[in-house]
């Protein structure tokens, strides 16, 4: 019988990359390759009142946000929550969500995105930052549909402030 285990191993640091959106950042902590594709795992440090995206919905993926430090707020379909440190939101495939730093000192999660390849996203738009067809094109890729329309709704309703790409 042969079994899919992954290698067991400690470590304090999987992976040193890091990108900085302008109010959200991406800190790849754990890839696909090293879950057999299972899941993976990206921290966000967040601005203060920082939107982290328009509003969208992933095809292929859910994401779980663990709350480490400051208030984490999201648009789940049409129900906003809130979230502490120690608290958990989930974003199911399918679902139009959003989040944001709903605090006045930074915010940070761990995002568990499953099944993995996602996590690539956040690479690809890095590698293309400030080219908004390659952006769109990376959206398509990756089945991800993205209201841009939303982000000045999002704002001026939650107070928040959003980069330009």
């Amino acid at each position: 019988m042969q079994t899919n285990m992954a290698t067991a191993y400690s470590t304090n640091t999987i992976s040193e990359e890091s990108f900085d959106f302008g109010g959200l950042g991406v800190d790849w902590k754990i890839d696909g390759p090293i879950t057999q594709s299972r899941f993976a795992v990206v921290h966000h440090p967040m601005a203060s009142r920082a939107l982290a995206a328009p509003l969208h919905r992933h095809t292929h993926e859910d994401e779980y946000s663990f709350v480490l430090r400051g208030t984490l707020g999201a648009l789940l379909g049409d129900e906003v929550v809130t979230a502490n440190p120690g608290k958990w939101v989930i974003k199911p495939r399918g679902q139009w969500h959003t989040f944001w730093n709903a605090g006045d000192i930074p915010c940070e999660i761990i995002e568990i995105i499953s099944p993995a390849g996602f996590e690539n996203y956040f690479r690809e738009v890095a590698a293309a930052w400030g080219d908004m067809e390659q952006f769109a094109r990376i959206n398509d890729k990756y089945a991800l549909d993205m209201d841009f329309d939303s982000v000045q709704g999002l704002c001026d309703r939650f107070g928040l402030t959003f980069p330009s790409l």
